[in-house]
């Protein structure tokens, strides 16, 4: 890890602020049930009018990050957005539902009840689905990455998201037996994908109106805290919901990790390796698999919660992957810049 670390202090020590959050859910919603029970009666159209607000806080200013100009430089390194697509689309989602069906339903299926286990399932696919997050920015600044490679990854992914996201989550839950509310799903999608970035492009646009992109940068990085404080009080109200169900069965937050770290430091390596297999330079390889890694862990606890409920083990799974997304991309920050020798420079 360099010394001069990009990440802002929210970022820094995001893994222990959802810790935090955790354990004052938890207090929280067995000392006052009640007000958790008035928050989860706040539906409209199966979406939580409290929840989908903090999603949009949450969200939106990553958004503003995706450049659609950028575009046009997607043939400039063609092997390294290979790398990323073939990863975050055709690997990635269904290794993931594999992980999730072999250990819930074989290697903890004495420990998790059958359809508590279809539910975590669940919420791994829609962690698996969800690509890269817009904290890959930071990641690849973490490993000097090429920055330019980096927004078209994102870019690219986002606008793929817009058409692959719903039907690649149907297929999955379809196959591991998990019924899908197609209306919900598609609902989920415009809410939390194509309204934030139309939005996020619309801002983009009135901000760069004169090209003056330091006013972006000087945007973003105003909004960004919001971004955090918008997650921090969604994972605040989803352990708040699960409370009970967390302090009757603790092990259960272990169990989910197990999965998700085999799949977070399994997919780093499958693409680090493709990486340098193709003998590409350390500034394109770096960000390229940690991009495949990351997940868009917002949107899944977004679409968790709109599919299968607060209280579901759906929405506790992707919660979990928060939990775990930090330290486990950290790590593989570090791993990277102490391997960064055995590739090339541009």
């Amino acid at each position: 890890m360099t010394s001069a670390s990009p990440l802002g202090f929210f970022e820094r020590y995001l893994s222990l602020w959802v810790a935090m959050c955790i354990a004052a859910g938890v207090g929280i919603g067995v000392a006052v049930p009640s007000m958790f029970q008035t928050i989860a009666a706040m539906e409209v159209a199966s979406v939580n009018l409290v929840v989908a607000v903090f999603i949009w806080v949450m969200i939106y200013p990553m958004m503003v990050n995706v450049d659609f100009a950028s575009i046009k430089d997607v043939g400039r390194k063609p092997k390294g957005l290979c790398i990323t697509l073939v990863i975050n689309w055709l690997i990635k989602p269904f290794t993931m539902a594999a992980l999730g069906v072999l250990f819930f339903e074989h290697v903890f299926a004495g420990l998790v009840a059958p359809e508590t286990a279809k539910e975590y399932i669940a919420g791994m696919i829609l962690l698996g689905v969800a690509p890269c997050t817009a904290m890959v920015f930071v990641w690849s600044q973490m490993v000097r990455g090429d920055a330019n490679y980096t927004l078209v990854q994102v870019s690219i992914n986002d606008i793929i998201m817009i058409f692959a996201f719903a039907p690649l989550a149907a297929l999955l839950l379809g196959v591991t037996d998990i019924i899908v509310p197609w209306e919900t799903l598609l609902l989920s999608t415009i809410l939390y994908v194509l309204i934030p970035l139309a939005a996020g492009y619309i801002t983009r646009r009135k901000l760069d109106r004169n090209h003056e992109p330091e006013r972006i940068e000087r945007f973003t990085a105003k909004v960004k805290p919001y971004s955090i404080i918008g997650l921090l009080a969604t994972v605040v109200l989803l352990f708040g919901f699960q409370a009970q169900t967390i302090l009757d069965k603790p092990l259960v937050i272990a169990l989910i990790a197990v999965p998700l770290l085999i799949q977070g430091y399994g997919i780093f390596f499958i693409a680090y390796a493709w990486a340098y297999w193709w003998r590409l330079p350390f500034n394109i390889a770096a960000p390229a698999a940690l991009i495949g890694t990351s997940n868009f862990f917002e949107l899944a606890v977004a679409v968790a919660i709109s599919l299968f409920g607060l209280n579901s083990g759906a929405a506790l799974a992707t919660v979990v992957g928060v939990l775990v997304e930090v330290p486990v991309m950290l790590s593989l920050v570090a791993f990277a810049n102490r391997t960064q020798h055995r590739f090339s420079t541009p």
